[in-house]
């Protein structure tokens, strides 16, 4: 694949490289897995559901584990992507990844206590090792002036509203019908189902992600040793405390973990502003990029809900009575895919649509539209809290408002945002910039943790003043943005798709 006649005569998978195919299917099984077994996390750890209980942790040790578990997922793809160019290359970091989390998958269906979290620690290790460096090969299957590169990016990120909707369906279904360890299983059938695939049918990669950079080999030698050094600490870290040698407090672990982001992340800021020598315009774009940085950790702080404080609440105070037929709680989670399927099409057209009559709005403008969204679907639960505080169970359109409305804001808000780290981050620094904006997921999702344990910490009480305290951030920062992009002229912001 490295000349253009052949990327050019490889369309055996609808018009694109059949490499596509094998990675299509492989992010296909990682997301049904990774998300069906997400929607009975926090489920599973508290009272459970009815005829099926949990482990009875209360909500707020919970939702604090749920947020340092999705943080962690996105915080390791940072140095996943680096052992990737560094060490393994693309290839083997997804093989690698992924037979990792089938590990933790499986690891997490033994009913035991205490090989839950070490369930949990693979799956996130697995993901950070896979989740960066799929998307990689993917962009190597074609080359620089390749038309068919955005194309194939569309059809790989389908792959991934696929999969969602499958592990809530499969994984969803049997965690709460028939038991929480068959649902854990089932994602990691799933995962082993990706595995497979990924190995027999690999070579049609060829040399795409196969090896990692060219650096001296002391040089990789020395890397290779420290991080088995640090895969060491971290094995011990984690046997010792399955062993009973020491406990935590998951949301103290959680608030240090957001103070340790929070932390690394002013200190990237003032590196890039202050010692970085970039030029003027180079430093209005990066404080640009600090305001699209903080909106975003909010935006995924409010968005990261619907497995934590939103799934209590159905649980608790929604009906999924259809008839004769009870829903599980997770399928309600279904919905964000879905929609995404459905309305991602008419997104896309939108902007080309504003954009040739000269009314696509700047990248910051569509950015404050996403968090705006992003309110208005939390004063949909705060009103939904209000009826179940005076008769419940509440119908279950309520979630499907806000689950669309937040969608809505995904839609607006996470393409622009890649969009803007990629075209306006100071090039030499585009790497670890896009590092960054992992960074902010990370940060959101374990804001949305805690949070989540304090919505949920004295029932109905305890929901709206959380959910009014993210209105307000919402607005807030989506206040600022739209004031400030008045400053910030000819900022377009480019469209792709991403999930």
């Amino acid at each position: 694949m490295s000349t253009d006649l052949q990327d050019s005569n490889n369309t055996a998978f609808f018009g694109h490289p059949i490499g596509l195919r094998t990675l299509f299917f492989t992010e296909m099984w990682e997301r049904m897995s990774y998300y069906g077994m997400r929607g009975l996390l926090v489920l599973y750890m508290t009272i459970g559901v009815t005829g099926n209980p949990g482990m009875d942790w209360s909500n707020v040790q919970a939702n604090a584990i749920y947020g340092i578990y999705a943080g962690m997922v996105y915080f390791l793809a940072v140095p996943g992507g680096w052992i990737a160019d560094n060490i393994l290359g693309y290839q083997r970091s997804v093989l690698i990844g992924a037979l990792i989390i089938t590990l933790g998958h499986f690891t997490l269906a033994i009913p035991l206590e205490q090989t839950f979290i070490l369930g949990l620690v693979f799956v996130a290790l697995g993901t950070g090792l896979l989740k960066p460096n799929i998307s990689s090969i993917v962009g190597q299957l074609y080359s620089q002036n390749d038309t068919r590169r955005d194309s194939g990016f569309t059809i790989f990120y389908m792959s991934i509203n696929i999969g969602s909707m499958l592990g809530f369906a499969v994984c969803g279904w049997l965690g709460e019908k028939v038991g929480w360890h068959i649902g854990f299983g089932a994602a990691g059938v799933g995962m082993l189902f990706g595995v497979t695939q990924f190995i027999l049918f690999r070579h049609h990669l060829g040399e795409a992600g196969k090896y990692p950079n060219k650096i001296k080999e002391e040089t990789r030698r020395n890397y290779i040793r420290g991080l088995g050094l640090v895969v060491f600490l971290v094995a011990a870290i984690v046997i010792t405390g399955m062993a009973g040698f020491w406990t935590i407090d998951p949301v103290y672990f959680a608030e240090r973990f957001r103070d340790f982001l929070v932390i690394i992340s002013i200190i990237y800021f003032i590196y890039l502003l202050f010692f970085a020598g970039l030029s003027a315009d180079e430093k209005k774009n990066v404080l640009m990029l600090l305001l699209l940085f903080i909106g975003a950790a909010a935006f995924w702080s409010g968005f990261d809900q619907s497995a934590g404080s939103l799934t209590i609440f159905t649980r608790d105070y929604v009906s999924l009575t259809f008839g004769s037929f009870t829903a599980p709680v997770s399928w309600t989670q279904f919905l964000n895919p879905l929609f995404v399927v459905m309305f991602a099409p008419f997104f896309a057209y939108l902007w080309v649509f504003l954009g040739r009559r000269n009314l696509d709005p700047n990248m910051p403008i569509k950015f404050g539209i996403g968090l705006i969204l992003m309110a208005l679907g939390f004063i949909v639960m705060i009103f939904a809290v209000k009826f179940a505080l005076v008769s419940s169970p509440v119908g279950v359109q309520w979630l499907l408002l806000t689950y669309l409305l937040h969608t809505f804001g995904e839609l607006t808000l996470s393409p622009v945002g890649l969009s803007a780290f990629s075209k306006y981050s100071p090039k030499k620094y585009l790497g670890q910039m896009m590092g960054i904006w992992f960074l902010a997921s990370s940060l959101g999702g374990v804001l949305a943790g805690l949070l989540g344990g304090e919505a949920t910490a004295s029932g109905l009480e305890s929901m709206s003043p959380i959910f009014t305290q993210l209105v307000y951030y919402c607005l807030g920062i989506a206040a600022v943005l739209i004031v400030l992009s008045f400053f910030i002229k000819g900022v377009k912001a480019k469209a792709i798709s991403d999930e």
